[in-house]
């Protein structure tokens, strides 16, 4: 396989629709995120935080090994940072519900531009145009 035929099968596979789409789609959802973790960890965790007796949910930690001097160099406590959890698992439900929301939104637009689109559907035939087909397709069977 010659080099520049690699890379025109590279360039056919990255300018098709839905590799740019995706592309697309990550930086968006990217910035997204960001927006969202933001929305999180400033404007609802703080007052979720207050109700709950003024916490600040990344600081909460379980202690394992406090921390210690050997040698005249301090050696650091060992911590599990629940509270980091909790803050992820915040930005994660608050993350996936906005894109259900979004999904929906989109999926509704969907429906109404296909009903738009969709023809009219043809009338039933009267009673007459039926007596003239069977008429006819008795007039092709004598023939």
């Amino acid at each position: 396989m010659g080099k520049s035929s690699f890379l025109q099968e590279f360039k056919a596979f990255a300018m098709k629709g839905n590799v740019v789409d995706m592309a697309v789609g990550v930086i968006i959802g990217g910035a997204f995120g960001k927006i969202v973790s933001s929305i999180v960890a400033d404007v609802i965790m703080p007052p979720i935080g207050l109700l709950v007796g003024g916490v600040n949910f990344t600081d909460l930690k379980w202690v394992m090994k406090s921390a210690e001097m050997v040698n005249g160099e301090e050696v650091a406590a060992v911590t599990l940072n629940y509270g980091n959890f909790l803050q992820a698992t915040f930005d994660f439900l608050i993350i996936a519900f906005s894109i259900f929301l979004f999904i929906k939104l989109i999926a509704k637009l969907g429906e109404k531009k296909k009903k738009e689109e969709a023809p009219a559907a043809s009338p039933a035939p009267t009673k007459e145009e039926v007596l003239l087909t069977e008429i006819r397709d008795l007039l092709k069977e004598k023939k």
